[in-house]
């Protein structure tokens, strides 16, 4: 399941993006990224280079710190639903 989820994420992804995704690959974070063997088989169903992160459980919670720490400045990636925030 994860890796049709992968495969059809890939699919509905812009081009523009597609493009930096295969240039620079996949990287796997959070608890799945532990998964033993998740980051090559998504790397051999995609053909993309897949990386996990050095500390896949610590950088999720990270990450969303500095979003909340600079939701103005960040606030146009985000979807309507999120705006209300």
């Amino acid at each position: 399941m994860i890796i049709e989820a992968v495969k059809r994420t890939l699919e509905r992804t812009p081009p523009e993006l597609a493009a930096d995704i295969i240039d620079r690959g996949i990287m796997l974070a959070g608890g799945g990224a532990l998964l033993k063997g998740l980051d090559t088989l998504i790397s051999h169903e995609t053909g993309i280079v897949v990386h996990v992160a050095a500390d896949p459980l610590s950088c999720v919670v990270l990450g969303t710190g500095r979003v909340l720490e600079n939701f103005k400045q960040l606030e146009r990636v985000f979807s309507g639903r999120s705006r209300n925030f």
